[in-house]
């Protein structure tokens, strides 16, 4: 009974299976002519144009400074620590720390009591040898007195005297410790009652009415570097003032440890803005380009020949991006020169130049005016 029953109900799932089959062959053959028309009475899909907005700047001739930057620093036109000349205490302080000097001007003075008393003797023995030799020459010139010897003695002797007085006065007048040159004193060593010796600083004479500016050249850059380049100077402590200069000296050595090659020039300073060991920054000259076409180094597309950029082209099918190969020339600020490859006139795009590709329809949302970063 259980076997008949089992029988039973598979019959009847597999009349339901087959009946589910024939309904689904019979729905599909049914609505197979309809689907069929409705594709074929459906309107063809239209091609999808892409468009991009972009911003872009005209260009147009321009010129073009090649320049070689180089951090430099400032140094004074003359720098020198006076030293005595002489030994001896000094006894008076003549000019006071930070005033200005001229040349020649005493700064201090050492004692020269003994260095006078040596000089008066001196000057005593030296009117002696002068009167005997005057006698002895006339006695033996004219009156053929006395001896030859004793004539030779006398001139000698007044030459030795005279010479012994003038380095005693020389030694004498260094006493006086003089300014070599105008300029600031910058620096005081000593005080009164201090001992000096022969070469010891004492002071220190800055002369700033001129500063040197003193840098760097990268050696790559020696084919054009020359004394007479035209540079401009400028410090970061001293916001909106620039310094025009020129090179007036170029080293003919490079530095082996950083390997550039030293520069110099020479600026005025008379209201004393410059002050020795401040940073500069240099701009040297290495070209001038006139009409030259120069972009944002952001508008150029790197693609694996080189650099590309793209311009903005009126057309019949409307507004389209051209790529144009590109060849680049020198670079300054974040923008180049572009040698090859572009026109004046041309509409750079500077913005979206990522996203677009040649032949994209583009919409001019924007123009910038040339040099606009």
């Amino acid at each position: 009974m259980r076997n008949q029953n089992v029988k039973t109900i598979l019959r009847n799932r597999g009349l339901a299976w087959g009946t589910f089959a024939i309904a689904g062959i019979l729905g599909m053959s049914g609505c197979g002519p309809a689907a069929a028309g409705g594709m074929d009475d459906a309107p063809a899909t239209k091609d999808f144009a892409r468009v991009v907005n972009v911003e872009v700047s005209e260009l147009h001739p321009q010129t073009f400074v090649d320049e070689i930057r180089v951090t430099a620093v400032a140094l004074a036109n003359r720098d020198v620590r006076v030293a005595a000349e002489e030994s001896g205490v000094i006894t008076r302080i003549l000019v006071d720390k930070g005033r200005r000097v001229r040349a020649g001007e005493a700064i201090a003075k050492i004692d020269d009591t003994v260095l006078r008393a040596q000089v008066d003797q001196a000057q005593a023995q030296a009117d002696l040898a002068a009167q005997t030799w005057e006698r002895r020459k006339r006695l033996w010139e004219q009156d053929k007195v006395g001896s030859e010897i004793a004539y030779l003695e006398a001139k000698y002797a007044q030459q030795q005297t005279a010479a012994n007085l003038a380095a005693l006065r020389a030694r004498l007048e260094r006493t006086t410790i003089r300014a070599p040159f105008g300029g600031i004193l910058d620096d005081r060593s000593i005080e009164v009652g201090t001992m000096v010796a022969p070469g010891q600083t004492v002071a220190r004479v800055v002369d700033l009415n001129r500063v040197k500016i003193d840098g760097g050249v990268p050696e790559r850059y020696a084919a054009d570097i020359h004394v007479g380049t035209q540079a401009l100077v400028s410090f970061d402590v001293l916001p909106g003032k620039d310094f025009p200069a020129k090179l007036d000296y170029v080293g003919a050595a490079v530095n082996t440890e950083n390997r550039t090659f030293p520069v110099e020039m020479v600026l005025p300073n008379e209201e004393g803005l410059i002050k020795p060991e401040m940073v500069a920054n240099v701009s040297i000259t290495r070209n001038r380009l006139e009409n030259a076409l120069v972009v944002p180094q952001d508008a150029l597309v790197r693609v694996e020949k080189g650099y590309v950029v793209f311009v903005a082209v009126d057309g019949s099918e409307g507004t389209l991006a051209e790529q144009r190969d590109v060849t680049l020339g020198p670079s300054r600020d974040n923008t180049v020169v572009i040698d090859a490859g572009v026109s004046a006139g041309d509409r750079l795009i500077v913005v979206g130049q990522k996203t677009v590709a040649a032949g994209d329809h583009v919409s001019i949302v924007g123009t910038r005016s040339q040099g606009t970063p």
